[in-house]
């Protein structure tokens, strides 16, 4: 199918519309612009049984994406990423189902390959040949390998502590790749400035449109893969918040065209205690967070100081009844351990984030214990440092079998 569904582009803080087929940024105001569709037109042309019989991971839903050309997509062999129930864990809270929605299992082992697929998709379409952006490490490595893919040039900027893998990666995958001393802002602020003068495209979070709608589709599979309800509770770790909003969208787009009803989860945005502008301004009451100074965490994929979609995160947080929560890192480091030890799930630190916040949420009874509950891990865990292991043995000695015993006796007490 060669058809884009796309009516026109949308200013998510003034409503004014911008014409669909032309190379967009940011808003006149300053702010993210929103694909809108012809939804009746999408109604009539695709059905959920058809939808079921197609294999192409997240272009399986392309009559709601915005790339009009099948020979613009670009795959690198995406994933319909699978829920993985935790029924150790539920156990022992006393909570409802616990599903994780384990996103490293798409190419390049995070929920970025998502976003950037359809940015350089589009990209592709306009005929951009050199894209750029600020990243803390796995939006890099997508874009770098989706650009490759598609021909183009990329180049990339990171914060000087960004984890040797995310680094090396994005340089083995042909982007063009620099460490720079400060966050991810200052790196952003290269981009913009490199506009004009080097003349590559912005693909930073929210800077263009269609990084939305790549993640979006987190919001689409997940509302399939549950028979199309939804969850009672998402908790999503939130940097920039693309998936956050986008998958808002989604769940918009889906009941305008009658697959989900009035029915919503509520939006939970969890962020670091030492990077947390949306929690701070959620619980202010206010809808624009400002700059979070000194921003700290191991969480790296959710320092983000600053986010120009801010108003559109809080926004869908409060629609839903839902708030925004922080973790402090000891308690991600506990959370990420209890996760691999008792379900054999690696969750990167962001995605234990999640879990950490979902814990500590039932306790104070934010969350019921009744709720069905999806936490996104946003990438694979095997990218992260982990934790050195020292036990060995000398095989020209006598082994000392007690201490097998001892771990045999501790895993029946359990």
């Amino acid at each position: 199918m060669n058809r884009s569904f796309v009516s026109h582009l949308e200013c998510s803080l003034t409503g004014k519309r911008y014409k669909a087929g032309r190379i967009h940024g940011l808003s006149e105001a300053g702010r993210p612009l929103l694909v809108r569709y012809d939804l009746d037109a999408i109604a009539a042309s695709i059905d959920k049984k058809t939808l079921a019989a197609r294999m192409e991971g997240f272009w399986r839903y392309r009559e709601f994406l915005p790339v009009a050309r099948a020979e613009h997509r670009v795959s690198l062999g995406e994933v319909v990423t699978p829920l993985i129930r935790t029924p150790r864990i539920e156990g022992r809270l006393g909570g409802g189902e616990i599903f994780v929605k384990d996103e490293g299992r798409l190419p390049t082992g995070s929920f970025k390959a998502r976003g950037l697929a359809l940015a350089v998709a589009m990209a592709k379409e306009f005929g951009l040949k050199q894209l750029a952006m600020p990243t803390n490490g796995n939006a890099g490595a997508a874009l770098a390998a989706y650009a490759s893919r598609a021909g183009m040039r990329s180049t990339v900027f990171c914060p000087d502590d960004t984890p040797p893998v995310n680094v090396e990666e994005i340089a083995l995958q042909g982007g063009e790749v620099f460490r720079v001393n400060g966050l991810i802002n200052d790196c952003g602020k290269i981009v913009g400035e490199g506009k004009e003068k080097v003349g590559w495209f912005d693909v930073s979070t929210l800077k263009e449109p269609y990084r939305i709608e790549g993640k979006k589709t987190m919001g689409l599979e997940l509302a399939e893969q549950l028979g199309w309800e939804l969850p009672d509770v998402i908790f999503y770790p939130t940097g920039g918040g693309t998936g956050l909003i986008g998958m808002w969208k989604a769940f918009d787009e889906l009941e305008t065209i009658g697959w989900i009803g009035a029915k919503r989860p509520r939006m939970v945005a969890v962020q670091a205690s030492g990077c947390a502008p949306i929690v701070r301004a959620w619980e202010r009451g206010e809808e624009h967070a400002p700059l979070w100074e000194n921003a700290s965490t191991l969480a790296a994929g959710i320092r983000v100081p600053i986010a120009v979609g801010d108003f559109l995160i809080i926004r869908a947080v409060r629609l839903s009844d839902g708030f925004a929560i922080a973790v402090d890192d000891d308690d991600i480091i506990d959370a990420q351990k209890e996760m691999a030890r008792e379900e054999g799930l690696l969750l990167c630190p962001e995605g234990a984030a999640t879990y950490a916040a979902y814990r500590r949420s039932l306790i104070d009874e934010r969350v019921s214990r009744k709720d069905r509950v999806i936490l996104f891990n946003c990438a694979t865990g095997l990218k992260y440092p982990m934790p050195n292991t020292e036990k060995f043995i000398d095989r020209t000695m006598p082994i000392d079998w007690s201490k097998f015993a001892q771990s045999t006796e501790a895993l029946r007490q359990e």
